[in-house]
């Protein structure tokens, strides 16, 4: 190895004396590499400019402590003073600290002297905040009750939603004194907890603090605090609610038995306490808060079943409670209350005795799809001698009534009558009751009614949409049992769960956060129209905006309730939630778009008011203006499915456009499009993928033809799928053929000449549609030749036009140049001038000192000539005082 070693030196050395101009540029290249390392390393270092030092976030009149440089170490210090603390983190550059910046400001002026309102930058690089903390979006609220959190807000960022929760936080606990205000605190639909602690022995029972944080651990569940703790310290008001010990903690239920927090079982701390309450509470109306962002919350609980959504306006720190959210939770609370189900039934009809009623709904065979579907419902009444035995046994008319038995009985029960012609009702009923045999106790009976199919029938109008609401079927007669379907006139929403299997779970949106979902789910996008429809809407305790639907997430539909303004919210919901749970429900799927599609056609008439001559090249249609559009048995009609994310769809627009073209002057052809992401259409006319074509020939609308999935979408195989499937080639060979049977006589079969003779015409039509189609092209081709040539005059014209301007603008740099050089030099001697004037102003303050120094210095020396000249004389006159007074004495 070291002997390889030296070989390659040696050799290396002997290239380097044999040329030495090699070596000298391996060198200068190392040299000059190394300093451009050099170099770039030095400017890499002052790339980052040095961050800027940070301001105030919050105003000096909010009170709210800003620690703008991310001191925590004060945080610690300012939550001890205050009992209630309100901690938020932000980022100074991001948007939605700043749109919470004033929320919080208007919350801190309404608390500011109950809550401590401390605002850190968790965003400063060199703060202690961003190096021990790690947040992944801001802002960031935390809670702290004394030394108790911290407790995440994480609801909506609204001055009114976060003051309801301080004050949550506030008052964890409602002090109940009285039996009156336990009884109160106790009737709401929300679940309630009450806590027994007896304060006679010491000032704070063992486990009033765990009990107090068990109630901070569900704020920190759930923002809205919907689980209301409560507190009673007197015996005789926990005997209301059979408490006799002390520290029991109580969960009040209505649906099932009230519980007791198990002791021996669960540890008694706040977290176990928290835990055991949201494991066993009944919720019958819960708060949906979608983030607004991308979240599964909406998607997950749909999922559970039909969800009835309520949208309406609530003020989260309002003094009295909500009445409409009042009147919900009732209804919720009847539609889950089980128990009363035998009673309501029991009693509501004259030839039922008391007893249990099974009901089955069974379609009749031979009932076709077009003429309309016979149902009858079959019930069995089951009744014994003995009363009070409630817990009868309640069979099925199907497992009790098999093959020809089933058929015997609905022969001798429904009647099937048809609907004569001047009938105006749409369901005919008929009802008839008989006995088991010679049993007392069976009675059977059946209702048969009638269904008409609903395409068939017309769509109704907007003002009778708005202002009609859902109608129940119509009741049988008085002979008839009681039937449990709840769409009768009578029969209440309670205990309705239990006597459907379409159930429904009841949720609250606040409409002021979740308006666009209210808009998309078919509420109108206009505000003010939408509440002047309100029944009620300007008198007393009104205001709200109100919106209720049911969303079936597994059929894919959904309903919305329009009110009467006869009507009160609790009628109307009662019938819709009825109406639903039908097993034949009357109510109409509502389709996404057909409040806007009118409002669509309504603008577009305004606009072409006196140009009815004009007609779009491409008709776009809506959920309103997709039947009657399609559906016109005068016309051909070509519809194109399409969705705005569809990039295939994009690629074919042109293909349609130039197909719109070609039959641009036929008025019995009609190319149009659908949007079938913004509009929901009838379930036959969907398809399962985009972008798809349709064509629905005239007076063939039942014989609508798909454009193949193997044929190339190009604009003469979509000319041949037209002339081969229209109706207007179908509909000249039907005239042919019945004018050659005329001839040839009534009962005569047409013979080949005429099926000839119709296919002639039928190709001849078509070249006529051809030659049609190529005198258009040509003249397009000649507009668009004379579009060309004006289009190149035009642009040799703004070439000229661009040369001149820059020409134009070469002059104008060069005088820019001048102006600056002039104003350079300017600069300069403005410069000179003031280093001139400021070392002239140097001096003179320099001479100044020295002209003070001077002066000083010539006073000090005059001071001190005069105290000389004063000496002297003192010295000389007391030396002349010395002489006269010596003078007598020598004479």
């Amino acid at each position: 190895m070291l002997r390889r070693l030296r070989q390659s030196l040696r050799q290396v050395l002997f290239l380097m004396a044999r040329r030495p101009g090699l070596v000298c540029g391996a060198v200068v290249l190392s040299v000059l590499l190394i300093l451009a390392v050099k170099l770039t390393c030095s400017r890499a270092k002052n790339v980052v400019a040095s961050a800027q030092p940070p301001v105030r976030f919050f105003s000096a009149e909010a009170p709210v402590v800003d620690l703008y440089l991310g001191q925590l170490d004060q945080v610690e210090r300012l939550r001890g003073v205050a009992e209630v603390s309100l901690i938020f983190f932000y980022a100074p550059w991001c948007a939605h600290s700043m749109a919470a910046r004033q929320e919080v400001q208007k919350v801190a002026k309404n608390l500011g002297k109950q809550v401590q309102f401390v605002a850190v930058n968790c965003w400063w690089s060199q703060g202690k905040c961003r190096r021990q903390k790690r947040f992944y979006q801001y802002p960031v609220i935390h809670l702290f009750y004394r030394r108790f959190g911290p407790i995440d807000y994480k609801g909506p960022l609204v001055a009114a939603y976060v003051e309801s929760f301080v004050l949550r936080v506030l008052t964890p606990l409602t002090y109940l004194p009285s039996r009156a205000t336990l009884q109160d605190f106790l009737s709401y639909h929300e679940p309630r907890v009450v806590g027994f602690f007896q304060f006679n022995s010491s000032p704070q029972p063992p486990g009033y603090i765990t009990y107090l944080s068990s109630a901070l651990q569900a704020l920190k569940r759930d923002f809205r605090g919907v689980i209301r703790f409560g507190v009673v310290t007197s015996r005789e008001v926990a005997e209301t609610i059979s408490i006799q010990e002390d520290e029991t903690v109580y969960l009040h239920r209505r649906f099932n038995s009230s519980l007791i927090f198990p002791r021996t079982e669960r540890n008694f701390t706040s977290a176990g306490i928290c835990n055991w309450v949201f494991e066993h509470r009944e919720t019958v109306l819960q708060w949906l808060q979608p983030p607004g962002t991308k979240s599964r919350l909406l998607e997950y609980e749909l999922t559970k079943g039909p969800a009835l959504l309520m949208f309406l306006q609530h003020n989260p720190v309002g003094s009295k409670p909500n009445p409409i959210l009042m009147e919900i939770g009732d209804i919720a609370m009847r539609y889950h209350s089980c128990g009363n189900n035998s009673r309501s039934n029991q009693g509501d009809g004259d030839a039922s005795p008391s007893g249990s009623v099974c009901c089955q709904s069974v379609v009749l065979p031979g009932s076709g799809a077009d003429s309309g579907t016979t149902v009858c419902e079959l019930c069995l009444n089951l009744s014994r001698p003995d009363s009070a035995d409630s817990a009868m046994h309640c069979s099925s008319p199907s497992a009790t009534l098999e093959g020809a038995a089933m058929q015997s009985y609905l022969r001798r029960c429904c009647l099937r009558r048809p609907a004569g012609p001047a009938s105006v009702t749409r369901a005919s009923v008929t009802c008839s009751n008989f006995l088991s045999g010679y049993s007392p106790f069976r009675l059977y009976s059946a209702c048969c009614k009638r269904i008409e199919p609903h395409r068939e029938d017309p769509p109704p109008r907007a003002d009778e949409r708005l202002g009609a609401k859902d109608v129940p079927l119509a009741p049988p007669s008085h002979s008839a049992p009681p039937s449990p379907v709840p769409h009768q006139e009578g029969a209440g929403v309670t205990g309705l769960r239990c006597r459907t299997n379409k159930t429904l779970r009841f949720y609250v949106l606040d409409v002021a956060l979740t308006w666009p979902l209210a808009v998309r789910l078919g509420a109108p996008s206009n505000r003010s129209a939408f509440r002047q429809r309100e029944p009620g809407s300007h008198g007393e305790g009104s205001g709200d905006w109100s919106f209720a639907t049911i969303v079936n997430l597994r059929d894919e539909v959904h309903y919305v309730l329009h009110r009467s303004p006869t009507t009160t919210l609790t009628e109307s919901l009662e019938v819709f939630i009825r109406n639903f749970s039908a097993p034949y429900s009357p109510l109409q799927r509502h389709l996404v778009g057909d409040l806007e599609g009118r409002e669509g056609e309504g603008e577009a008439r305004h606009h072409v008011q006196g140009k009815s001559s004009l007609r779009p090249l491409i008709t776009e249609l809506t959920t309103s203006s997709f039947l009657p559009s399609v559906m016109d048995v005068h016309k051909d009609v070509l519809l194109f499915y399409y969705t705005q994310w569809c990039g295939f769809c994009t690629v074919l627009n042109h293909v349609i456009i130039q197909l719109a073209r070609l039959f641009q002057g036929n008025s019995t052809i009609t190319i149009a499009r659908v949007n079938v992401a913004r509009n929901d259409l009838p379930w036959e006319f969907m398809v399962d993928h985009v972008p798809s074509i349709l064509l629905f020939p005239r007076y063939r609308k039942h014989l609508s033809v798909k454009f193949p999935d193997d044929v190339p979408v190009t604009l003469p195989n979509i000319l041949r799928f037209i002339l081969k499937h229209s109706g207007s080639a179908h509909h000249a060979a039907v005239r042919s053929m019945k004018a050659s049977g005329e001839g040839a006589g009534a009962g005569g079969a047409p013979g080949p000449g005429a099926l000839l003779r119709a296919e002639f015409q039928a190709l001849r039509g078509e070249v006529h549609t051809l030659h049609r189609a190529r005198g258009r092209l040509s003249q397009q081709l000649a507009q668009l030749w004379r579009d060309n040539r004006r289009l190149t005059f035009d642009t040799r014209t703004l070439e000229a036009r661009n040369v001149d301007l820059q020409r134009e603008r070469q002059s104008l740099e060069e005088q820019h140049r001048e102006k600056s050089r002039q104003l350079g030099k300017a600069v300069k001697r403005l410069q000179e001038l003031a280093d001139t004037s400021e070392s002239l102003l140097n001096e003179n303050t320099l001479l100044r000192v020295l002209l003070k120094a001077l002066k000083e210095r010539t006073e000090a020396e005059e001071e001190e000539e005069e105290e000389e000249k004063e000496e002297e004389d003192d010295i000389e006159g007391k030396q002349e005082s010395r002489r006269e007074t010596a003078w007598p004495h020598d004479q």
